[in-house]
């Protein structure tokens, strides 16, 4: 093991000595293309994990402040490369992270759980759709599709699973089996949905930003997620159901969701709070424009509200380990981003690009391609924050040049990371938890996934494209 961290961390530092000794290419003055080495070893370091990510990111970003201040003669200053500290995606993601963690604390998440399950779970295939509905519900303020999957949604059906009798040596296909693949394939469709139902939605659309120069709001994002989306969570409880079936397909839903309830007692005063103030963050973000607020800023406003009235503590944020995680290396990643793009170098790389893409034009057909080769490249990654840092930029850039309709494309490449995630189960950091229960299989895993992938792609290219732009069009977007 440490054989093997000493071999990436040596790769990291050569990396960065080539940008060193290596002429810059014409075009690229020696500043930009060392700051290009630190972010390509940072990229490389959030893939192979010599160390945590924020990490990688701290040391990452304090080399490039030394780069920009050996270079004094540069329109870039330090403070350019530690804005990312400042920005407002980083600061969005953090607090809809505390949003998520007072859906575990106060219990109001497996509450709901039990809930749909009383109402609707039935059989087999309805607790499902139970799945589904449930994970939706608790998207939007939940960034982190780890907490929302593998901490409110598994813990609940997992228990159900083996209730059922469902036992991962002895009978996984009874009930298991389908139900833990369905968790994972509800939550990375939900997790496109919605700009704060995954952290690496806002990393991703600011990268996108810098390159396109344009904005798509909260509720711009939810009119253009919320219908496939909604078309994708209609059928892929159906598409589990028919490739692993379960062998038993009623279940007594209202004696186990009546236990769960009754563990849980009556509905406390947190849990209440919760629920005033997450529909208060929904408004929020949906009548932003008309307050004078954005995304940011209600986010922030919902963290302070539920610190105030102690639905959650200041101890728990400190405990929110994924929370700090975020804050750290997004606003790293951000501010390395905005000094490239300050420094001209995606300008650069796009001037690049344009020479030896020619055959590329500029209608929609581009956009398939790219996304078809964007969701392949997802499968080589089992982060998907560290996919956004890696390949987003990229792909945005070859659309850039093909002089392809921006927005329309920023909206293939936003939503097909967590959808691309589908097809193996170390696609997202919740797949492992859910494998790890052992119902699963990698066969009938990796068959659903990708059929659930390639299913979502058709939909978004035929139904999402031209849905796109009517919203364009209309002003919407």
């Amino acid at each position: 093991m440490m054989k093997s961290k000493a071999l990436k961390i040596v790769l990291l530092v050569c990396i960065i000595l080539l940008s060193v000794m290596i002429p810059p290419p014409e075009g690229l003055t020696k500043e930009a293309w060392i700051l290009a080495g630190i972010y390509l070893a940072a990229i490389v370091g959030l893939v192979s994990k010599p160390y945590p990510e924020p990490v990688v990111m701290l040391v990452a970003v304090a080399l490039s402040c030394f780069t920009v201040a050996r270079f004094g003669d540069s329109p870039v200053k330090s403070g350019d490369v530690l804005s990312g500290y400042a920005s407002g995606t980083t600061w969005l993601v953090f607090s809809a992270f505390t949003l998520s963690a007072a859906f575990v604390t106060t219990g109001l998440g497996r509450r709901l759980a039990y809930w749909f399950i009383l109402k609707f779970g039935g059989t087999t295939l309805r607790l499902g759709y139970v799945t589904a509905l449930l994970d939706l519900i608790l998207a939007p303020a939940t960034p982190s599709n780890t907490a929302r999957a593998g901490g409110i949604v598994f813990p609940i059906i997992n228990s159900i699973a083996r209730a059922l009798g469902s036992d991962p040596k002895d009978s996984p296909r009874k009930a298991g089996r389908y139900l833990m693949v369905n968790i994972y394939m509800v939550t990375k469709t939900t997790s496109y949905m919605f700009l704060t139902a995954f952290a690496g939605n806002a990393l991703a659309l600011q990268l996108i930003s810098d390159i396109f120069n344009i904005h798509i709001s909260w509720v711009g994002w939810m009119l253009a997620g919320m219908p496939v989306g909604l078309l994708m969570l209609a059928v892929i409880p159906y598409i589990g159901y028919k490739i692993s079936p379960p062998e038993l397909t009623k279940i007594d839903n209202v004696k186990i969701a009546t236990s769960g309830l009754e563990t849980l007692g009556p509905m406390n005063m947190k849990e209440k709070g919760l629920v005033v103030i997450f529909f208060s963050a929904l408004l929020g973000w949906i009548f932003s424009h008309y307050l004078g607020l954005n995304a940011s800023s209600v986010a922030i406003i919902a963290m302070g509200g539920a610190l105030l009235f102690n639905i959650i503590s200041w101890n728990d944020i400190l405990q929110n380990k994924g929370g700090w995680n975020t804050l750290i290396w997004y606003g790293g990643i951000i501010g390395l981003s905005a000094t490239l793009s300050k420094e001209g170098f995606f300008k650069w790389l796009a001037d690049f690009m344009s020479h030896h893409l020619d055959f590329l034009g500029a209608g929609n057909e581009t956009i398939v391609i790219i996304v078809f080769i964007s969701i392949l490249v997802r499968y080589l990654f089992a982060s998907g924050g560290a996919y956004v840092a890696a390949m987003v930029p990229v792909f945005a850039t070859v659309g850039l040049v093909t002089g392809t309709a921006p927005v329309l494309l920023a909206l293939a490449i936003l939503f097909s990371n967590s959808y691309g995630g589908c097809i193996t189960h170390y696609g997202g950091a919740a797949g492992p938890i859910i494998f790890a229960a052992g119902y699963n299989d990698i066969k009938s895993w990796w068959i659903i996934g990708t059929v659930v992938a390639l299913l979502t792609f058709v939909v978004h290219m035929v139904v999402g494209l031209p849905w796109w732009n009517f919203l364009l069009n209309s002003g919407m977007l």
